[in-house]
C-alpha cells in the first residue's frame, strides 16, 4: 500500500526551509516529503500554503514568514516578487555567493559523482561582483498589447504574462529614457503592440545593447510585419537622446519564442557595436553572443587565462567560440589558437576582431566543433596543447568530449554557465583518463541562482 501523502493541497503548514533549488525556491521537507516555495531562502520558518500536490513532491506559496532567515534583506526592486529575472534578490549578497558556491561543489559530487573533500579542497572562493546591481548590457523587453493598451517590463515568473517595469536594477538605468521614447511614439501614432495569443499587432520586442567602454545604446526594434509605420520619426526621436549611437528594425512574423528574426534594416549609426574587454576591442553583430556583465567578464577570462597557464608555444582550440571574445585573449599568450562556432554572424564578427586588434595567430572557423576539430586533426594534423571550451547551457556533445580524448589533449580548460551539465561531462571525461584540476565561481548574474564556471581538466600521465 502506499504511502500517503503528509500533505493536503489548499492547506496550511508550518515549514523549515533548508536549501535552495535550482530555479531559487525554497526547500523543505514535510515527514520526508519534499516541498518548494518560491521565495523562500534557507533559515526562514514559515507558514505555507499547498497549491500542488506531486507524487513526490509539492508546490507551496508562503503565506506568512514566522521567523525570517538571517540572510533575508528587502529586495532593491520592488516587483522582485513578481518578475522572473531576479529570483534571489530577497536574499543577501554574501549568501548568495556562498550558494552558489556550494552550488558548484554540489553538483560536481551529486552529478559527478567525485569525492566531496577532494572537490571542496580544490574549489576557489567564488569571485564575487563589485557591483551586483546595474550591470547588464543587454535587454530585451517584451512588449504586449493588453486590449488596446501597450505593456513594456519582463515576464512573470513561469508565464508570458507582462511584469511593467518603470526601473530594472540590473540593467542600466538609461534603458528607461529609450522606453519611453518608445513607449510615446506607439501611443502618439496608434503604433499596436503585439498580441501574443492572436500574432496580430505590431511591435513585440526592444533589444537595446551597451557598449561599456564607450557608454552608447544600440537600439533594435523587433517588428511582427514588413516595415513600420514612420520609422523615420521613431529612428529621429531615438537618435536625438544623447547616448542612442544607432537604430536597427528586426523582422521577426514567426510564432516563435526567439526575439530575433532572420532580417535586419538598419536605420542609423554603425551596424557594429563596438566594445572593449580590456585592451581589445570587439565589433559585436545583433546576432551574436557577447557576455551581458562586462566588469566581472574580464575576471571570468583571466582566470581562464590563469588556469591555461601559456607559455607561448601551444596550440590552442576555442571551442563554441562565438565572436572571437576568449580566442583573442588566448593569442596573445599562445604560439596559434583555433577558434570554432557554429554560428556564422559569430565567426564573421571573430574574424573582423581579429583584424581590428592586429592579432594574426588565430583562425575561425564555422561548423558544428564535434565535427570541425576531428577535422583540422585528421586534414591537416592540427593537433592541441589545450582546449577551451564555454558550450552553451546544455553542454559539450559527447562526441566532443571522445575527439578531446582521441587527441590526447594534455589539459582542457571548460568554462560552463551549468553547473549540472558541467559535472556530467567532467564525469565523462574523469572515466577517461582525465582528473579535475582546478574550479573557481565567477558571479556574472547577481541576484539570479545562475553561475558561471571555470575549471581546468588534465590528463593523467601514463
Amino acid at each position: 500500500m502506499n504511502k500517503q501523502c503528509p500533505v493536503v493541497k489548499n492547506e496550511f503548514y508550518e515549514l523549515e526551509i533548508v536549501s535552495l533549488g535550482a530555479n531559487g525556491e525554497g526547500i523543505g521537507r514535510k515527514d520526508g516529503y519534499t516541498l518548494f516555495v518560491r521565495g523562500a531562502i534557507p533559515g526562514d520558518l514559515i507558514k505555507m500554503k499547498v497549491i500542488k500536490v506531486k507524487k513526490k513532491y509539492g508546490i507551496g506559496i508562503i503565506d506568512t514568514i514566522l521567523s525570517p532567515s538571517l540572510d533575508r534583506v528587502e529586495p532593491l526592486c520592488p516587483i522582485a516578487n513578481k518578475c522572473g529575472g531576479c529570483n534571489i534578490q530577497h536574499m543577501s549578497y554574501e549568501a548568495q555567493l556562498k550558494y552558489k558556491e556550494n552550488l558548484i561543489a554540489e553538483s560536481l559530487v551529486r552529478i559527478g559523482g567525485l569525492d566531496d573533500a577532494d572537490i571542496r579542497s580544490k574549489l576557489e572562493p567564488i569571485i564575487g561582483a563589485s557591483e551586483p546591481y546595474y550591470y547588464r548590457n543587454k535587454v530585451q523587453y517584451p512588449v504586449r498589447d493588453n486590449h488596446g493598451g501597450i505593456e513594456i517590463g519582463f515576464y512573470a515568473k513561469g508565464s508570458h504574462r507582462i511584469v511593467e517595469t518603470p526601473r530594472c536594477y540590473i540593467q542600466d538605468v538609461y534603458n528607461e529614457e529609450i522606453v519611453k521614447t518608445v513607449r510615446s511614439f506607439m501611443m502618439e501614432h496608434h503604433v499596436p503592440a503585439y498580441n501574443e495569443e492572436l500574432q496580430k499587432g505590431l511591435i513585440r520586442h526592444i533589444v537595446i545593447r551597451k557598449s561599456h567602454e564607450k557608454d552608447v545604446f544600440h537600439v533594435t526594434i523587433v517588428i511582427n510585419g514588413r516595415k513600420l509605420p514612420k520609422v523615420e520619426i521613431l529612428t529621429n526621436e531615438l537618435m536625438d537622446l544623447d547616448k542612442v549611437e544607432a537604430v536597427s528594425l528586426n523582422i521577426n512574423m514567426e510564432n516563435t519564442n526567439v526575439v530575433l528574426g532572420s532580417t535586419i534594416i538598419n536605420m542609423a549609426g554603425p551596424e557594429y557595436l563596438e566594445d572593449n574587454i580590456k585592451e581589445i576591442k570587439y565589433h559585436i553583430s545583433q546576432k551574436s553572443f557577447y557576455q551581458v556583465n562586462p566588469q566581472q567578464t574580464v575576471k571570468l577570462y583571466e582566470k581562464a587565462l590563469e588556469y591555461a597557464a601559456l607559455t607561448g608555444n601551444e596550440t590552442v582550440y576555442d571551442l563554441y567560440c562565438g565572436i572571437g571574445t576568449i580566442s583573442l585573449f588566448l593569442a596573445k599568450q599562445a604560439k596559434e589558437v583555433y577558434g570554432v562556432e557554429v554560428v556564422e554572424e559569430a565567426i564573421l564578427d571573430a574574424k573582423e576582431n581579429a583584424k581590428l586588434n592586429e592579432i594574426e595567430n588565430v583562425h575561425f572557423y564555422v561548423g558544428k566543433a564535434e565535427e570541425v576539430m576531428p577535422r583540422l586533426f585528421k586534414e591537416k594534423e592540427i593537433t592541441a596543447d589545450v582546449v577551451v571550451v564555454d558550450p552553451p547551457r546544455k553542454g559539450c556533445e559527447e562526441s566532443l568530449l571522445d575527439a578531446i580524448i582521441q587527441m590526447g589533449v594534455s589539459k582542457m580548460i571548460y568554462v560552463s554557465c551549468d553547473p549540472g551539465t558541467l559535472a556530467r561531462d567532467v564525469k565523462y571525461l574523469v572515466a577517461n583518463g582525465y582528473y579535475l584540476d582546478k574550479i573557481c565561481g565567477v558571479d556574472m548574474f547577481s541576484h539570479s541562482v545562475h553561475v558561471e564556471t571555470v575549471v581546468r581538466i588534465s590528463k593523467i600521465d601514463s
